[in-house]
């Protein structure tokens, strides 16, 4: 009996010595057997999540751009917030849905080359209501997760390699690039004026526990610590 297992990357080790067996195709751990199901009975697998969380549109934000998170929202995303085996099922699920390629730029998984596919979540702004509410979880690969995320690869010293790369997915020349990004930076700092509560609806109405986020002062406050540190 083949039982599969939702393992968190912190527990593999864990649950290997208490016999769980990793499966290369379909990228999961499992119990081989009652006796070790039993054993790793706290890892069992929760259902697998629909290809449609409820309310989610995949069809916002197509393509790559660049996407910044404001200030006020730093230190809080979808992975902190949900359970390291809830977070394992929904990648899981964008992976598969996604056909195992990014959907982006549609390369796979490349260890030898450090080419990851990575879940990166889509955010929808009420400037009213101050509300970011997720509204899709898309799969990227590392190339192009890290290009989306313009700010941390300036920080880390890839904004080269990251604007040529923008270039040639998005078919842009360097003047076109160059104005899409400075009209990206001015939305981000008038977003990040104001405080934003968080919409998590698509994850909780699909049996995914989510972890209530610090609220939205308190977030702007370990942002700025976050930054002192």
């Amino acid at each position: 009996m083949k039982s599969f297992l939702d393992v968190p990357f912190d527990d593999k080790n864990e649950a290997k010595s208490l016999g769980a067996r990793w499966d290369g195709r379909e990228k999961r751990w499992y119990a081989p057997s009652e006796r070790v199901a039993a054993s790793c009975a706290r890892w069992a697998a929760k259902p697998d999540l629909p290809d449609l969380l409820p309310g989610e549109d995949r069809s916002f934000g197509e393509g790559l751009f660049v996407d910044l998170v404001p200030s006020s929202c730093w230190f809080t995303n979808v992975r902190s917030c949900v359970s390291q085996a809830d977070w394992e099922r929904l990648r899981r699920m964008i992976i598969k849905r996604a056909g195992g390629r990014c959907e982006v730029c549609r390369v796979g998984e490349d260890r030898e080359d450090e080419r990851w596919l990575e879940a990166h979540e889509r955010w929808d702004y009420d400037d009213v209501k101050q509300v970011q509410t997720l509204k899709r979880i898309i799969c990227l690969c590392t190339d192009c997760h890290r290009s989306t995320h313009y700010g941390f690869a300036m920080i880390n010293g890839d904004e080269g390699w990251v604007f040529d790369f923008l270039m040639e997915i998005r078919g842009d020349d360097a003047t076109t690039l160059n104005k899409h990004i400075k009209e990206a930076f001015e939305v981000w700092e008038k977003r990040s004026e104001k405080v934003w509560e968080l919409d998590l609806s698509i994850l909780t109405d699909c049996d995914v526990e989510v972890t209530p986020p610090p609220g939205a002062m308190q977030r702007v406050e370990d942002s700025w610590d976050g930054l002192k540190n």
